[in-house]
C-alpha cells in the first residue's frame, strides 16, 4: 500500500533530518557577536530612511492582487497544454497519436474561450485605472 510513497517518504525524511541537521551544527558551532554595526537594518546596501512601517498607496494592494489573480490563471493553462492531444482528439488517442481525420477543435476553442474571458478581465482593469501607479 505504502510503496509507490517510499521514494517520496524518503526524500521528506531526508530533507528533514538534513535540515535538522544543519540547524543543529550551525547552533552548536557559530558563537554570536552582535556589534551595532550587525544590529543595524540593511537593504541591498542602502542606509535605511524614514520608519519602516510607513502606510503603503491601496494602489499598491490592488496591483499586487491583480497580479496574483492572472498568475495564478496562467497557472490552469499547463494542465491544458498536457492534455491539448487528447483534447484535440474527437476519439481516443491511439498509441499517442489521433487517428486520420479525427481531429476536432474542442481543446483549442476551450481554451480560445478561458483566454477570452481573462482578455475582459485585463481590458475591464485597464479602463478602470486600477493599473495606473499615481
Amino acid at each position: 500500500m505504502l510503496r509507490p510513497y517510499l521514494p517520496v517518504l524518503l526524500l521528506l525524511g531526508f530533507v528533514l533530518l538534513n535540515a535538522v541537521l544543519i540547524l543543529g551544527i550551525a547552533h552548536l558551532t557559530v558563537r554570536p557577536q552582535p556589534t551595532p554595526v550587525k544590529l543595524q537594518p540593511y537593504e541591498s546596501g542602502m542606509v535605511p530612511l524614514g520608519d519602516a512601517r510607513d502606510r503603503f498607496s491601496v494602489k499598491f494592494y490592488l496591483v499586487a492582487m491583480l497580479f496574483i489573480v492572472f498568475d495564478i490563471e496562467t497557472v490552469f493553462m499547463i494542465p491544458w497544454g498536457v492534455h491539448y492531444r487528447a483534447l484535440s482528439c474527437a476519439v481516443p488517442l491511439v498509441a499517442g497519436a489521433c487517428p486520420p481525420g479525427r481531429l476536432s477543435v474542442f481543446g483549442l476553442g476551450e481554451m480560445l474561450v478561458f483566454a477570452a474571458i481573462l482578455l475582459v478581465g485585463y481590458v475591464y482593469v485597464w479602463k478602470k485605472g486600477a493599473l495606473t501607479w499615481d
